[in-house]
């Protein structure tokens, strides 16, 4: 007799709990119906809001997200309309959300949404950012998704080299620009100067720019996409932009002469005159005692020593 007692309770139990599912379901469902109606009727919109605090990295899901009446003539650009949409492909906050603000695209990631570098770039590669200028940056023509070479102008190393003695070499060649500043969207074809230039590179490549960074002025060349041949990688001075050999010659040249002697303070003329003639003399003979004769030859003169007649 117990037992088909505890039988009745629990088949009422279970009456009693179905009917409380459906009672809720109904119910939930009508106040959704009921405020869709209300949004209608008072031109309002459903969009996504956040339910509970949604913290950076937290994934989407139907117990932080809720649909919520908004109106239609304000509704945020990148909101979403459903809870399925809001959480498609395993979306996640991009930044905190709190309860009742709407859920934009631009604050999470996944199709549609924000994309992050991290989660797009390839196996084994690395962003890495460049300073650029307007000159640097092709005048703001190397936009995310373009291809270039980045060159790597500096001074000649060694003790005897001066500050005209520069030179340039193609540190890499064919890189892809992942970002201009924080644009990292490749739709965009308009020229943005910017101030830093991303790249997607590989580890040794991302060591060799931030060296490169630190000795000389990095440049990008805007290269064709679909020129994937590498050139000749030599190194370019200041000689090979025309006039070699004057630029060698005036290296090569000797030392200045050291100012010729003064004689006596005299002007530097006249002293210079002083020292030729001085240098282009001959020696003086020693002067002939007693009786001698003088031989003229030309513009020389010579003595000659003679003896007395007779010998005496």
């Amino acid at each position: 007799m117990g037992g088909q007692r505890n039988l009745i309770i629990l088949g009422i139990a279970i009456v009693l709990g179905l009917f409380a599912v459906l009672f809720a379901n109904s119910y939930f469902s009508g106040v959704e119906r009921r405020q869709a109606q209300v949004a209608q009727e008072q031109q309002l919109a459903r969009i996504v809001v956040a339910s509970q605090p949604l913290a950076f990295g937290s994934k989407l899901t139907p117990d932080n997200l809720k649909l919520a009446n908004w109106p239609a003539s304000s509704v945020p650009v990148g909101a979403f309309s459903s809870l399925e949409q809001a959480m498609k492909d395993g979306r996640v906050a991009l930044r905190p959300i709190v309860p009742g603000e709407p859920v934009l695209a631009d604050k999470v990631s996944g199709t549609d949404g924000r994309a992050t570098l991290a989660a797009n770039l390839p196996e084994g590669m690395r962003a890495v950012s460049i300073p650029i200028s307007n000159v640097t940056g092709v005048s703001g023509f190397a936009l995310p998704g373009t291809t270039v070479d980045v060159l790597l102008t500096r001074q000649i190393p060694g003790g005897g080299s001066e500050a005209q003695d520069i030179m340039s070499d193609v540190v890499l060649e064919n890189k892809q620009i992942l970002a201009i500043d924080q644009l990292a969207d490749e739709k965009t074809g308009e020229p943005k100067v910017g101030a830093t230039a991303t790249l997607q590179v590989d580890l040794l490549d991302a060591q060799k720019l931030a060296v490169a960074q630190k000795i000389g002025t990095l440049s990008l060349a805007l290269r064709n996409v679909e020129n994937q041949v590498p050139g000749a990688l030599t190194t370019v001075t200041a000689a090979d932009l025309g006039g070699a050999r004057l630029y060698k010659a005036a290296r090569s040249q000797p030392a200045p002469a050291a100012p010729a002697p003064t004689f006596l303070g005299l002007p530097a003329q006249f002293s210079a005159a002083l020292a030729g003639a001085n240098a282009a003399r001959k020696p003086v003979l020693p002067r002939i005692m007693g009786n001698s004769m003088t031989v003229i030859r030309g513009t020389e003169s010579a003595d000659y020593p003679v003896g007395n007649l007779g010998g005496r």
